[in-house]
């Protein structure tokens, strides 16, 4: 089978297409022919060697395919599924061999290109405002990057729960896409300051929580648009790192929260993972909850889709499709 594989840590060009022997799945693991692919930040920190694995390593860690074979002890899957997964390493191929159960049954109604866009990006906007920090209606919410492939979920689920969105977007096309998505206010962020015009908006008061995938250029103006005792929800950092700061600014901007999660956390458990997957699949089936799928690339231009992605050149999902 073809894998995307990475040799050496580095840039886009570390991918490279290889041959590589199929999978066997294990007793408790599901052999998936894997018929889409999502492409995500953190294929990008694999990549790059910010999360470190055992090279070489196959890229990837969410797709959506069929089950062929099947270990001895699987209960939850059968051969013939249509299933999704996220958060196993492997997914840039044409075959992986998956822990049962993290697999979930995609619902009639969800294409496999559906599936693969809404299973990572959309239980992380899902357990963001769900879990990490929980909206409620009236609450006010700075959404950076309202317009990306998290960006859009969230500011729907948000909107949905009645909270007031302000989202940030780096050209009026990501901005509008932002407001037909739910946002009530968009900052351009090229244009204007985000942490004043924030203030603005909230008439000085600030918002209530901020949810920031974008990280290193962002993180310092975040804190000055809280409101006292407010969340700052740190879940990504396309910008690149956050550097080191002293805990103790947090209490002088006003006893403010911080913190860092990531989706494996959030999922821990097969309960959690098949309720906040089925959240989230069922809204797509529903046509509660709008995927925008930006572009598709065969698995062979992974690279490219990785320069696009870290270019800020997308809006919405990317998919690989083997």
């Amino acid at each position: 089978m073809k894998a995307m594989q990475v040799r050496n840590v580095g840039g886009p060009d570390a991918l490279e297409l290889l041959d590589a022997p199929r999978p066997e799945p294990k007793a408790n693991e599901a052999l998936v022919a894997i018929k889409a692919i999502g492409v995500n930040f953190i294929d990008c920190y694999f990549r790059e060697g910010r999360y470190p694995a055992q090279t070489p390593f196959t890229v990837g860690q969410e797709a959506a395919g069929v089950v062929e074979k099947i270990g001895s002890d699987v209960k939850t899957v059968k051969i013939g599924d249509r299933v999704a997964y996220s958060g196993t390493l492997g997914a840039y191929a044409e075959h992986a061999a998956v822990d049962a159960e993290k697999l979930v049954v995609i619902p009639d109604g969800v294409t496999f290109e559906q599936a693969a866009a809404a299973m990572l990006q959309g239980m992380t906007a899902h357990y963001l405002c769900h879990d990490t920090f929980p909206l409620k209606r009236g609450d006010a919410a700075l959404v950076h990057a309202a317009a990306g492939g998290v960006g859009l979920l969230l500011v729907q689920m948000a909107h949905a729960i009645g909270a007031r969105v302000i989202g940030t977007a780096g050209s009026e096309e990501k901005a509008q896409l932002a407001r037909d998505a739910g946002a009530d206010d968009v900052i351009l962020y090229a244009k204007d300051d985000f942490a004043m015009e924030t203030k603005r908006l909230t008439n000085g008061r600030g918002v209530d929580v901020v949810y920031d995938g974008v990280g290193r250029t962002t993180f310092e103006k975040d804190l000055e648009v809280l409101r006292p005792r407010g969340y700052l929800v740190l879940f990504g950092g396309s910008s690149g790192a956050v550097p080191p700061f002293d805990p103790i600014v947090l209490s002088r901007k006003g006893s403010l929260f911080l913190t860092r999660p990531t989706l494996v956390h959030y999922i821990a458990t097969r309960e959690e993972l098949t309720m906040r997957a089925a959240a989230v699949l069922d809204a797509v089936a529903r046509g509660a909850l709008k995927l925008r799928i930006s572009k598709t690339y065969p698995l062979a231009d992974a690279a490219q889709a990785h320069r696009d992605l870290e270019g800020r050149r997308t809006t919405g999902k990317l998919l690989l499709i083997p």
